[in-house]
């Protein structure tokens, strides 16, 4: 079982260079940043985890210049978004933003995406609400073009280009894995139709432990073809609880990540320091 932790990073949170740092200086595999560009002050839809918005998503660096920064400053750490906001993205301008940051980690780059539950933050980007899922996909599908062609070019409802050369490409063929996340059973399909991996995600609308879903996930990949056992599950917000990691792990998922807080070293660092006594209890 690999571990990873999450962090919106802030002017006020550790910085990602020192995470970075203590992340692998203790055995971690990845460490993840969280996108939202704004937050409106209106809210047409409810936070998907419930209850007030934390201030830290107000808050939150850019995800791709953080991780820049903690590749920076690491040999073997991976980087990866948690999640990067499609629908909110420019696709060629992003695909050029995945590749770089491929290159400059020496292939240690994780595409982690969703399509975003605040409509108004949507909105605001030109995004519609309603058709925010075609419309991410769309966008995948694209940078998948532009990262795997010398001259790519789309044709589809939302994005549509003739053919371009675009530079560089990933380190990681055919394109850094690609990891969607959201709750069950809509990601799911989603990471079957054009994923790598999925980070599944229990929210107040979908309450199903993950040790149920899990299999359910692996059943819809092998009917659409796919091989069951070839996605990189990963699984975030993990709490410090050996037993559930050890059911995760004969489940055949890849990952479990801890979510930090938004706060310096004093608190940061002994919550890493319980989670390496929790490696050590489920690997051994």
């Amino acid at each position: 079982m690999k571990f990873g932790a999450s962090m919106f990073f802030t002017d006020y949170s550790m910085t990602p260079a020192e995470l970075a740092v203590a992340l692998e200086q203790r055995g971690f595999d990845i460490v993840w940043a969280p996108e939202h560009s704004h937050i409106p002050l209106s809210r047409k839809t409810p936070f998907v985890l419930g209850g007030d918005l934390p201030k830290r998503y107000y808050d939150a660096m850019d995800p791709f210049v953080t991780l820049s920064m903690a590749a920076a400053a690491t040999k073997t750490l991976k980087i990866g978004t948690g999640v990067c906001l499609i629908a909110q993205r420019d696709p060629i301008q992003t695909a050029k933003l995945v590749a770089s940051i491929d290159q400059v980690s020496g292939g240690r780059f994780v595409f982690g995406v969703g399509n975003g539950w605040n409509q108004d933050e949507m909105e605001n980007h030109g995004t519609d609400f309603k058709t925010r899922h075609k419309l991410a996909r769309e966008r995948i599908e694209a940078m998948k073009a532009i990262w795997m062609q010398d001259s790519a070019e789309y044709h589809g409802e939302f994005v549509n280009f003739d053919p371009m050369r675009a530079w560089p490409k990933p380190v990681q063929k055919p394109h850094p894995p690609i990891l969607v996340g959201g709750a069950f059973p809509y990601s799911a399909r989603r990471a079957v139709r054009y994923g790598d991996g999925w980070v599944p995600q229990i929210t107040a609308g979908s309450p199903t432990p993950l040790t149920e879903l899990i299999p359910r996930f692996r059943q819809m990949a092998a009917e659409a073809g796919r091989d069951p056992n070839g996605f990189d599950i990963s699984i975030g917000g993990q709490a410090e609880d050996v037993a559930l990691i050890k059911r995760y792990q004969d489940l055949g998922v890849n990952r479990v990540s801890v979510s930090l807080p938004s706060e310096k070293a004093d608190t940061i660092l002994p919550v890493l320091d319980r989670w390496v006594a929790i490696m050590r209890a489920v690997n051994g």
